[in-house]
């Protein structure tokens, strides 16, 4: 066989392999439809919550919902990732990865499905958000082509944590250790400008708040959507579209390697 030909030919396979893998993994979700109700339902429970019983979007000038939304948009990226790292582990501690070494397969389509299935899972929680944000009076006011950048920095900040959670669950290896791991993700949520503008909070912890990659992907929607809380003063608010990409790629340019490395690893 040429060289020309095994190529496309491997390409080929490779694509095929990583269509089963993500079909595995979506008939998970017909397997276990609470589990994937439970994800969607929880970020629309905190978005009620922030908006009418706690009242979030202190120190924010404009309409409250539309300054949460989008926050809450964001914050629902980093939101599911104990049911990727759950998956995972699971399949690495019932000897599921040993057996699929032994088929002929490529090696990383397992990884390559259980990405894109939660990308898939992250589009359908987006949708929910939106129309929920929608029903509550948010709006986007920059028209469509806007509103598409804004989701997609949304999607690839959700790519980046996929990545630190593939990691993560094989660090921690088993299941029962994936809630302890998971509150390490909790930190970089809730220290952010999702509920509350820095304008608010001291100085010092205000600046934390400002280059937090969540921030910068909610400053960044913010101002694609066209509501308030977009560039404030600051430098990093200014460039927030700019720091909505960089912090995405370099966490994946970190944790997507280790990732591969460590899954490659498994099989020596």
């Amino acid at each position: 066989m040429s060289t020309a030909t095994a190529g496309p030919g491997r390409i080929g396979w490779a694509l095929a392999d990583s269509w089963t893998m993500t079909r595995r993994e979506l008939a998970h979700w017909a397997r276990q439809p609470v589990q994937v109700v439970v994800g969607l339902v929880f970020p629309v429970m905190l978005l009620l919550m922030f908006n009418y019983l706690v009242g979030g979007g202190s120190g924010v000038d404009g309409d409250n919902t539309e300054f949460l939304v989008p926050g809450m948009l964001a914050l629902t990226m980093a939101f599911g990732l104990e049911g990727t790292m759950l998956a995972v582990t699971q399949d690495l501690n019932k000897g599921v990865i040993d057996r699929f070494r032994s088929m002929p397969m490529v090696s990383g389509a397992v990884l390559v499905g259980r990405s894109a299935a939660d990308m898939l899972q992250s589009v359908a929680a987006l949708a929910v958000m939106t129309g929920v944000g929608y029903a509550l009076g948010w709006r986007w006011h920059n028209g469509t082509a806007a509103a598409l950048a804004a989701l997609g920095l949304l999607l690839l900040l959700r790519f980046a944590m996929l990545w630190i959670g593939i990691q993560l669950a094989m660090v921690a290896g088993r299941p029962e250790m994936v809630q302890a791991v998971q509150i390490l993700v909790w930190p970089v949520g809730f220290l952010s400008n999702v509920f509350a503008s820095p304008e608010s909070m001291p100085d010092w912890l205000g600046t934390v708040v400002e280059w937090n990659p969540m921030s910068a992907t909610a400053t960044a929607v913010r101002g694609l959507f066209g509501n308030p809380g977009g560039p404030s003063g600051s430098w990093a608010a200014e460039h927030a579209e700019l720091l909505a990409v960089l912090w995405p790629v370099a966490l994946i340019a970190v944790f997507f390697p280790l990732a591969v490395r460590g899954f490659a690893r498994l099989s020596r």
